[in-house]
């Protein structure tokens, strides 16, 4: 298998047998049920799909229901496809964290917070219009000119402007694994992890 779903529980930090203390990251990963697998036959492409945590039968589809079902579980809340596994696993297996190993390095995929609207200072870092002298009033934090009146006469596609900033979609590679607690499905990365505590997060090895 080559990774897991989890849920960010949040920081804290651990020292190592140097002495040094370093940030790291909780997560409760898994334990998840294989739902499907994907076959180059029949769907045109190899993958896995598993599931994560419970979701009750009232809130769950008919076609939810019957293609867990199918799958010999109950249904899931949250269901992901990794293209790329080994090992012999079959619909219904359970896969938690002993998948993972101590010293070792994965790639951790989250949704990076929300910061709502932002300006062009907070969302892209731009150092602000003109000095606080000659008559400037009221345009220190604007971006400044978008684009040439006469050509192209409209603004580029791309223009870094104010807007929605956050809530991306953002992978983290190469943290290393610094806990593996199996007994309570517990993953200790060191480092951070996009998005806030209770967020849903991927681990890949």
């Amino acid at each position: 298998m080559p990774g897991l779903i989890g849920r960010k529980i949040g920081m804290t930090s651990v020292f190592n047998e140097a002495g040094k203390n370093l940030p790291c990251t909780v997560i409760a990963a898994g334990p998840c049920v294989v739902t499907q697998l994907r076959t180059e036959e029949k769907d045109g492409y190899t993958a896995v799909q598993i599931g994560y945590e419970e979701k009750s039968e009232k809130r769950s589809s008919a076609a939810q229901k019957g293609h867990f079902k199918a799958a010999g579980t109950t249904p899931k809340k949250h269901v992901m496809e990794f293209d790329a596994f080994e090992g012999e696993v079959k619909t219904g297996d359970t896969v938690d964290v002993s998948l993972f190993e101590e010293g070792e390095f994965v790639d951790v995929t989250g949704t990076s917070k929300g910061k709502g609207f932002a300006g062009v200072m907070k969302r892209y870092n731009f150092h602000g219009v003109g000095d606080a002298s000659h008559g400037t009033k009221d345009v220190g934090r604007t971006p400044g000119s978008i684009g040439m009146a006469s050509t192209p006469s409209r603004v580029m596609k791309g223009m870094r402007m104010a807007g929605r900033m956050g809530s991306d979609k953002v992978k983290v590679q190469n943290l290393l694994v610094l806990k593996v607690l199996a007994d309570k499905n517990l993953l200790v990365v060191k480092g951070a992890v996009p998005g806030p505590k209770g967020s849903i997060v991927t681990i890949e090895k």
